[in-house]
Formats: structure tokens, C-alpha cells, sequence
């Protein structure tokens, strides 16, 4: 019953195992930097924290925002269009081509809004390192 879900599975316990290996590896560099950086210091090096104001704040936090706000609105926009101009949207014997078209229409919707949310925090981010 489930063996279609077995390969899949497999593969990406593989895959992030082997990732997480080589993320390991590469680490290793930064933390033995690290550690000669606290011995150059002292005991404890003073961290930087990021400022509202300074230049060293991180728009993460909106940036993903904007990102899922305008992901969930090309949801919805991908509806109202197959909604609109696809016939027998609701019936479940759609042949291939109903379900490859309404594929593209919220495909290209989730991406085109989700990219615009990111233009949008992009200019909010450059109006508040202004200020």
C-alpha cells in the first residue's frame, strides 16, 4: 500500500544525510576560526548585535513575510483565475490538459506574487536604511 512512498523517503533521508556530512565538514573550519578568534579576545568575545538603525540589521523576518503574503495571494489569485476560464473546474473528470493548465495558471500566480512580496520588502527594506 505504501510502497510508492518508500523511494522517495530513502532518497531524501539519503540525501540529507549525506548534506549534513559534508556540512560538517565544512564548519569545522569555521568553528577552529572561531575558537582562535575567543583565545586573540579572551575568554568571551563581545558579540555584535544588530541595531534597528545601523546598517547591520536583518530584514529576514519581513522578507519572509512578504515572501508567504504574496505566496498565499498567488494561492488565491490561481483559484479566482481557474475559477473564472477553466470549465467543469469543480468536476473531478478533468482530463490531462485541465490538469496541466490549472498546474501553470497557480504555478505561474504563486511565483509572480511571491516574486513581487520580495520586490516589496526590498523597497521597504531601502526606505528604513534610509531613515
Amino acid at each position: 500500500m505504501i510502497d510508492f512512498i518508500m523511494v522517495p523517503a530513502v532518497m531524501t533521508i539519503i540525501t540529507l544525510g549525506v548534506y549534513k556530512l559534508f556540512e560538517l565538514f565544512v564548519c569545522k573550519k569555521e568553528r577552529i576560526m572561531l575558537i582562535e578568534k575567543m583565545d586573540e579576545r579572551g575568554l568571551f568575545p563581545r558579540m555584535d548585535v544588530p541595531k534597528l538603525c545601523g546598517s547591520s540589521f536583518s530584514f529576514a523576518a519581513l522578507k519572509i513575510g512578504c515572501l508567504l503574503v504574496g505566496m498565499g495571494l498567488g494561492l488565491l489569485l490561481g483559484y479566482l483565475i481557474c475559477y473564472a476560464t477553466v470549465p467543469d473546474y469543480f468536476t473531478a473528470n478533468r482530463d490531462w490538459m485541465y490538469r496541466e493548465t490549472v498546474s501553470l495558471i497557480y504555478g505561474a500566480c504563486v511565483l509572480g506574487v511571491g516574486g513581487i512580496g520580495l520586490i516589496a520588502a526590498f523597497i521597504i527594506e531601502l526606505k528604513l536604511s534610509k531613515k
